[in-house]
């Protein structure tokens, strides 16, 4: 009797003990509470300055939160070369494809409220994507090509794995942009005058670029997903995203229209010229796209690539799928499902045609598998993803760790600066 009590308690316990954990906020401590050592992340510290002594990027803000404790939060360069006005480790920067985690977490509170089955065909919600043909063959000449019929309907499912034979307009293969931009299909950046439900019932329309199921190709799945999210919802992306994620973990300052009060806060964006020049730039993708985009009023809400955020928003969603679906006391997902979206969802099928094959592919995000580990010291079980601006991120559940780095730059820099940031992060670990 005096045993089972024992146990009982010691279960009590620690279930007010997790629940007192999952109850608090991130809040920055001396690296040694987290297991980390302040003369190692010194060296990460001294690294993101010469980065930008050397002219590899502008500036960089990096996140560490380990144990639920920000250990390392600091901000190295600029944000206005010319001026000398230091990069802000509370400014808002364009997170793009970060945005596709959000929007996969809005999906899946929707899949446990019933709304869906993962193996619902998309035809059963957007009617323009029954019937679907596959291309064949292309002529780049004309943009002409000839089709077969797909051998069964793209589910949700692979909407959520980039399993479905769609394409991405704007950052694909030539054929894709091809066919995408005469077809006004876009990559879902500063649209001003489309309306998002139009867009994805036209993109119903195109032929699929490989059989369903039978290929991982990044694709503007999660955009079809984040219209989904409007039809089971009944709100608009951005009413969603605000309601049910933002406000209830208190993220405050992540947006599709970042408001005029914080206007100031946009981080600037850069390019490095032909010479290797880092240039602040209005405009990129050849001008068509106007980097101002997020103070600029839009109703299209990209659910693939839409979303500006601090860096301090984004670690406390990424805290929340740490903590296995809950934060502050706010609980999103349930931890079966954190479970499934951050497990293998791709089988044996490969990650960009099998030029990354150690990795693989959850609902949104890449996957370090056992084998994948050996090569860089992020642990199995790690998932990550970024952004086209060169922003990235990843969670180690193993190290009980969320780790981001933003930058808002293009250079030839960022590559060098991705080749050691992992280790610098890792080699901190002091416990």
């Amino acid at each position: 009797m005096r045993y089972n009590r024992l146990v009982q308690l010691f279960l009590v316990l620690f279930i007010l003990l997790s629940e007192i954990a999952y109850s608090q906020t991130l809040k920055n401590t001396a690296p040694e509470e987290a297991g980390l050592s302040s003369q190692r992340l010194a060296r990460l510290e001294n690294a993101m300055s010469d980065w930008v002594k050397n002219n590899w990027i502008n500036g960089a803000l990096v996140l560490i939160a380990r144990n639920g404790k920000i250990a390392f939060h600091k901000a190295e360069g600029y944000n206005d070369l010319e001026t000398k006005a230091p990069l802000d480790k509370n400014g808002i920067f364009r997170i793009a494809s970060q945005t596709k985690a959000i929007t996969t977490v809005a999906a899946m509170m929707l899949w446990e409220e019933g709304k869906f089955s993962l193996e619902d065909s998309v035809a059963k919600f957007i009617p323009t994507f029954s019937n679907q043909k596959v291309i064949a063959t292309y002529n780049p000449a004309d943009t002409s090509y000839t089709t077969v019929p797909a051998k069964r309907p793209i589910t949700i499912r692979d909407l959520l794995t980039h399993t479905s034979g769609l394409g991405y307009a704007g950052i694909g293969t030539p054929m894709e942009n091809a066919i995408y931009a005469k077809n006004w299909i876009s990559g879902g950046l500063g649209v001003n005058n489309q309306k998002i439900g139009e867009v994805m019932s036209n993109l119903g329309k195109l032929p699929l670029f490989f059989q369903p199921g039978e290929k991982w190709k990044y694709s503007l799945g999660t955009d079809v997903l984040g219209y989904l999210i409007e039809i089971w919802s009944g709100m608009t992306l951005e009413e969603f995203f605000n309601k049910r994620i933002f406000e209830p973990l208190g993220m405050k300052d992540t947006y599709f229209n970042i408001p005029p009060d914080k206007a100031s806060r946009l981080v600037n964006f850069f390019q490095a010229d032909q010479k290797g020049v880092i240039k602040k730039q209005a405009k990129t993708f050849g001008g068509t796209l106007d980097m101002n985009y997020p103070l600029n009023k839009t109703t299209y809400f990209s659910g693939g690539g839409g979303l500006s955020s601090t860096i301090y928003d984004y670690a406390i969603f990424l805290q929340m799928l740490l903590n296995n679906g809950q934060y502050n006391g706010v609980r999103l997902l349930a931890r079966n499902t954190v479970r499934m979206m951050t497990m293998n969802q791709i089988g044996d099928l490969f990650i960009d045609s099998a030029t990354r094959p150690e990795n693989k592919f959850g609902f949104g995000f890449s996957l370090i598998t056992e084998s994948g580990s050996r090569l860089a010291p992020n642990q199995a079980g790690t998932y990550s993803w970024g952004g086209a601006f060169s922003t990235t991120y990843w969670v180690d559940p193993k190290e009980n760790m969320v780790v981001i780095l933003y930058r808002q730059i293009w250079s030839p820099g960022v590559a060098e600066v991705d080749k050691v940031f992992k280790t610098l992060v890792y080699q901190a670990i002091n416990d």
